[in-house]
């Protein structure tokens, strides 16, 4: 099985959050994590925006070395075809399709993990298995 973990599910890897000891635990169930490349870009700004020092700097360099174990799902020509066709078709957010197009390039039984409502009921209008929310 593949848990694609998306950025708000992550983040409560390194930011103490509401439903963060769920977060780590649903990671934990799954020895093949994935994610898109989006996720660095918006982990890495919430990080800077949610941190001090040296707090940011400790939860950046766990992040950069946790993002190594993970599969990582570039944002090409297929994955931008296939979110702009998710966003027509659910209207949500346009980071959200990206990340729903990537959890569909892991595979049609890829298990998504959001902690993010709208993105939640986006992702299960395209047949994913969401957890989280």
């Amino acid at each position: 099985m593949v848990m694609y973990v998306d950025t708000s599910a992550l983040l409560k890897r390194y930011v103490q959050e509401h439903d963060s000891e769920a977060a780590l635990s649903l990671m934990s169930t799954d020895a093949v994590l994935t994610t898109s490349r989006l996720t660095e870009v918006e982990t890495r700004r919430n990080l800077a925006r949610l941190l001090k020092e040296p707090e940011f700097t400790m939860a950046k360099q766990q992040f950069t070395v946790d993002l190594d174990g993970f599969a990582l799902i570039a944002i090409d020509e297929t994955t931008c075809n296939e979110a702009a066709r998710i966003a027509e078709q659910t209207l949500c957010r346009s980071a959200d399709a990206i990340h729903i197009a990537s959890a569909l390039r892991a595979g049609r039984n890829t298990t998504f993990l959001t902690f993010d409502i709208k993105q939640a009921q986006a992702a299960r209008a395209t047949g994913l298995h969401v957890v989280g929310v």
